[in-house]
């Protein structure tokens, strides 16, 4: 179990931000932004899949992980509120949001399912921001030229990505989700999450005049396929989703804490489950 502190993150999302916010780099922004727009209706998601888990538990496990889910509930819900105003910036720009329109239809053609399914593609899926989260706070290189405010948010998140990673997991087992469906649903949703996040970022870039540029790609592959890139630096902890003994809890999050206390100053507690 993990206490799960909710924070306030004190930066201004009202000044505008411009389509190459990162640096002024096409690629990492588009990419970034792309991240992004898929927020707020997936934390949503994972706010409802987790609480709709826990209510199927027997009341002994729901007072177990009440206060967790409570503080995992507390964390999405501001994560989804930041990236709202964050993509509310891009939609003035003229970012069109369709990873988000794709994902709302696959979410009503899948509402039948079985909780522990949705509970499922939520671990699934926090495997891989935790993951992403982690090489982030390893490498804050990949915020280098934007404004502080945003290089704060997008640190803000990845930290609290990273702390509470095990928290769906935990519900996934404790509602004796398996090992075969958890796999699965973890092959689907690495199929359709870096497939929505890479046509994003190619409409972004089209919007954004760049996309038939070589300069965009050179940094793309920079990004994610150098040695310690996004993705090609993160295959051995993604593979690590498929041992039947995995726990999100094995790997390091002690980037995180070290963030979290280092910046104090940007943020304000405003609940803490334990």
């Amino acid at each position: 179990m993990t206490d799960l502190v909710v924070r306030r993150l004190l930066i201004d999302l009202t000044t505008p931000i411009p389509g190459r916010w990162n640096g002024g780099d096409a690629f990492r922004s588009a990419f970034f932004s792309a991240l992004s727009m898929s927020f707020p209706v997936g934390e949503q998601y994972f706010i409802d899949s987790v609480r709709d888990g826990l209510k199927t538990l027997p009341e002994s496990v729901q007072e177990k992980y009440a206060t967790e889910v409570q503080g995992f509930v507390g964390q999405e819900a501001t994560h989804r509120r930041i990236h709202f105003l964050f993509n509310g910036h891009l939609e003035k720009l003229g970012y069109r949001n369709e990873i988000e329109r794709r994902a709302r239809k696959r979410l009503e053609a899948n509402a039948h399912r079985d909780p522990r399914m949705h509970v499922a593609a939520t671990a699934a899926t926090e495997h891989f921001t935790a993951i992403f989260a982690d090489w982030m706070l390893r490498h804050p290189e990949a915020l280098e030229g934007a404004e502080p405010r945003l290089q704060t948010l997008w640190l803000w998140h990845s930290a609290e990505e990273s702390e509470h990673r095990s928290t769906a997991f935990d519900i996934y087992q404790a509602m004796s989700g398996n090992h075969e469906w958890r796999i699965r649903i973890f092959r689907y949703i690495t199929v359709v999450f870096l497939t929505d996040v890479l046509r994003q970022t190619v409409r972004n870039l089209w919007h954004d005049g760049s996309l038939f540029s070589w300069g965009t790609w050179r940094s793309g592959a920079r990004l994610l396929f150098a040695r310690d890139g996004m993705v090609r630096g993160n295959y051995g902890l993604w593979r690590d989703y498929f041992s039947p003994d995995f726990h999100p809890r094995q790997h390091d999050a002690g980037l995180s804490g070290q963030w979290l206390r280092d910046n104090a100053a940007q943020y304000t507690v405003l609940g803490q489950a334990g």
